[in-house]
């Protein structure tokens, strides 16, 4: 009897610290959309620091997750391009960042050279204090601050760090990608 009650303790234990970790150090979210295709594939199971961002500000090509400003109860995911204060501009597609062209070697090449729409071309802007632009990988398919604007540090939630597991569209496991860091 000892036994079972010392095993139960034990794994009430475990849940409590499970909960603790999940509620406040880190998140567990699933990626439901392309918008950051080929870094994240639909259906990857991905990690997020959540303390991280307590100690300091987003950098600069950062994979985040935060609140969609639209819909507060849903969560997105975007890469960090434009920092408070950077200067940026679109044009065909590039993104230029304090008047340089961004290298990113993240997006296939034919991504970039495919059809343009009105949001791959925006004139300079500057990025307020206490906002971020966010942009997904897969610009073609991503709805990202170029259709709602700036996210507000308020509302980041935390950094993506490591694919835990993916799988397939039809169902079979990518053992690849498991414990693949989020870069």
């Amino acid at each position: 009897m000892k036994v079972v009650k010392e095993f139960i303790d034990s794994l009430i234990v475990a849940f409590v610290i499970a909960m603790f970790i999940l509620t406040f150090v880190m998140g567990n979210y699933i990626i439901p959309s392309g918008s950051m295709l080929e870094t994240l594939q639909i259906g990857d199971r991905i990690l997020v620091d959540k303390v991280s961002y307590l100690f300091r500000k987003p950098k600069f090509g950062e994979i985040v997750v935060f609140e969609y400003p639209l819909e507060p109860d849903k969560n997105f995911i975007k890469r960090v391009i434009g920092l408070p204060g950077d200067r940026i501009a679109i044009k065909n597609k590039k993104v230029f960042l304090n008047g340089e062209e961004l290298v990113e070697p993240y997006i296939p090449q034919e991504r970039l050279t495919s059809y343009i729409d009105i949001v791959d071309n925006v004139a300079e802007f500057v990025v307020p204090d206490g906002m971020y632009l966010m942009l997904g990988d897969n610009r073609d398919s991503s709805l990202d601050s170029r259709y709602w604007g700036f996210v507000s540090e308020k509302i980041i939630k935390g950094k993506a760090v490591v694919v835990y597991f993916s799988k397939e569209p039809g169902g079979s496991i990518r053992f690849e990608r498991f414990f693949k860091m989020i870069r």
